[in-house]
């Protein structure tokens, strides 16, 4: 790994076993951040770290579901207990369930989808900003999505309504810690490269080809593009960048 924009600090990626997450910690290790993992599952967040470990870099993991208090609290207090402190922290781990329309989804879905998608950010967040003030600062940045920007009439209400919740918790979260040296932010990406970008496509019965058509851009987002933003408001060329919504979406919010 070389020296990079993240040398000596901790960077703390949940959701880090695939897509997003995975892309996302892969970058902080070659920057020379300490990687935290965090996933609920262990054979790919396991998978993760061995990647980094192989390629030079320092990481940890541990099982987490982000929708559990004691879990979330034990991986901030891992990143403490291995690499001191906590410097940037990128809240991925996200749902979805299966397309309906919302008189014919499941009680049990949107509660998944909420409790995932919202309580598990708010979750992150309370630990975070905890340790983070403990030691003078850090950066934070929550995945949203072009969904928590515009709607959703395609049987995922509930994911869009989640996406705008974490939208609401960023900005809410950076008022309150303005003045107290962290900084909060998201990230919110076009349909990309992942596994849920897939199953998003197979249950619309369309391919990623016909999102790819339907953006200014002609084409979806790679894993790296997001990687790359979330890099960029964790470090410190976006030092005075706080509150704000970063779509990477090659100008499908737009239009």
């Amino acid at each position: 790994m070389t020296q990079g924009r993240f040398s000596g600090k901790t960077a703390l990626v949940t959701g880090g076993g695939a897509g997003i997450g995975r892309a996302t910690a892969l970058a902080f290790a070659r920057e020379g951040a300490h990687v935290v993992i965090g996933n609920r599952n262990a054979e790919r967040g396991e998978e993760t770290v061995a990647m980094i470990r192989t390629a030079g870099g320092t990481a940890v993991f541990r099982r987490t579901d982000v929708t559990v208090a004691a879990d979330v609290e034990a991986l901030v207090a891992l990143a403490v207990e291995k690499f001191g402190r906590l410097d940037c922290a990128f809240n991925n781990a996200g749902t979805m369930t299966e397309l309906r329309l919302i008189d014919e989804q499941p009680e049990d879905d949107f509660d998944l989808v909420m409790d995932t998608n919202v309580k598990g950010v708010w979750l992150s967040m309370k630990y975070e900003i905890r340790q983070m003030l403990a030691q003078g600062g850090g950066t934070i940045v929550n995945n949203a999505s072009v969904s928590g920007i515009t709607g959703s009439g395609r049987g995922a209400a509930s994911y869009s309504a989640s996406k705008h919740a974490v939208l609401g918790l960023t900005k809410s979260a950076a008022l309150e810690n303005a003045r107290r040296n962290i900084r909060v932010n998201a990230v919110a990406p076009y349909v990309t490269e992942t596994d849920m970008g897939t199953q998003f496509a197979a249950g619309l019965k369309i391919t990623m080809a016909d999102f790819a058509k339907g953006n200014p851009s002609g084409r979806v987002g790679t894993l790296e593009d997001s990687a790359n933003a979330v890099l960029w408001l964790c470090s410190d060329e976006s030092s005075f960048v706080t509150a704000h919504t970063l779509a990477v979406d090659g100008g499908f919010t737009a239009q």
